[in-house]
C-alpha cells in the first residue's frame, strides 16, 4: 500500500463524533471500523494489515469475538463500517445484523456492514446480504483491496468478491422468494460449514485446520448435523448435501 502524505493532519481533522470527513475538507479519507471475528489471531492480522491509521485512513475502534460482544461494541462505538465474519458463536453474522437493524437505518450516522469470511457458499452470501450487509468479500482478499472495499462500503457502495456477485444477482433477479429448506434451517452456520466440507471429502483434521477449531469440535458438529438431519453416516450426509447443491 502506498503511504499518503499529511496523514497526521487527516487524523486530526476527523470530527470528534467519529463521522467521516465531509467533502470539501482536506481530501484525506478516514473511516472508523469494528472487527468481528471469533479467531483472535485473524483479528490481530487484519488489525496489523489495515489499522495503521496514518497510512491507511482506517481506525479500528473495537473488536468482538461473538454475537453478544459484537452488538455491545458496535452500539458503544458506532463505527462507520463493521467487518463481519459470517460464522460466529451466538447465532452468526446474520444475528448481528438483525440486532443492529436500527443502527443500519440511522439517517444521520448509519453503521454499514461488510462481510469478511472464509466461506464462499451462496447461502452464506445471500443470507447476510438479505439481512442488510452492503458487501461480502472472502479472506483471500489483499490488504489493499480490503481497505478499498471498506471505504466503498462507507460510501454506501455494494462490494463483492468477483465470483460472489453472481450469487446475489441470481437471488435478487427472481421476484419469487427462494423456498425455505426446513432441514437446512435446523443447522447453525458453523454446522453448515462443516457439512459442506464433509460433503467435499475433507477429513476431520483438514476441516479442523481450515476452520481453526479442534478435531473434537468437528466431531461434535458432525454428530449434531447427523442427529438434526436424521442421517446415519457421512456417506448419507454427502448425498443429502449434493442433492441440495451445497457441495
Amino acid at each position: 500500500m502506498s503511504e499518503p502524505t499529511e496523514a497526521n493532519a487527516a487524523a486530526e481533522a476527523a470530527p470528534a463524533d467519529g463521522t467521516a470527513e465531509p467533502a470539501g475538507g482536506t481530501g484525506r479519507r478516514h473511516v472508523r471500523v469494528v472487527l468481528v471475528d471469533d479467531h483472535r489471531m485473524f483479528r490481530t492480522g487484519v488489525q496489523a494489515e489495515i489499522g495503521q491509521t496514518e497510512q491507511t485512513g482506517v481506525e479500528v475502534v473495537g473488536e468482538a469475538a461473538d454475537v453478544d460482544q459484537a452488538v455491545t461494541v458496535i452500539t458503544a462505538t458506532r463505527p462507520e463500517v463493521v467487518l463481519l465474519d459470517v460464522h460466529l458463536p451466538g447465532g452468526g453474522g446474520v444475528e448481528v445484523l438483525r440486532r443492529c437493524t436500527s443502527l443500519m437505518g440511522d439517517p444521520e450516522r448509519p453503521v454499514r456492514f461488510l462481510a469478511l469470511s472464509v466461506s464462499d457458499a451462496a447461502e452464506d452470501v445471500i443470507g447476510v446480504i438479505r439481512a442488510g450487509a452492503r458487501g461480502y468479500v472472502t479472506k483471500t482478499i489483499t490488504g489493499a483491496d480490503l481497505i478499498d472495499s471498506i471505504f466503498r462500503v462507507q460510501e454506501n457502495d455494494a462490494v463483492f468478491s468477483p465470483r460472489l456477485a453472481g450469487f446475489v444477482l441470481d437471488a435478487f433477479a427472481s421476484t419469487d422468494a427462494p423456498p425455505v429448506d426446513e432441514d437446512l434451517d435446523r443447522l447453525t452456520q458453523r454446522e453448515r460449514e462443516v457439512l459442506r466440507l464433509i460433503a467435499r471429502g475433507y477429513a476431520y483434521k483438514e476441516i479442523a485446520k481450515q476452520l481453526f477449531i479442534s478435531v473434537k469440535t468437528v466431531e461434535s458438529h458432525v454428530s449434531a448435523v447427523l442427529r438434526k438431519l436424521q442421517l446415519s453416516n457421512r456417506h448419507e450426509l454427502t448425498r443429502w448435501a449434493t442433492a441440495r447443491r451445497l457441495v
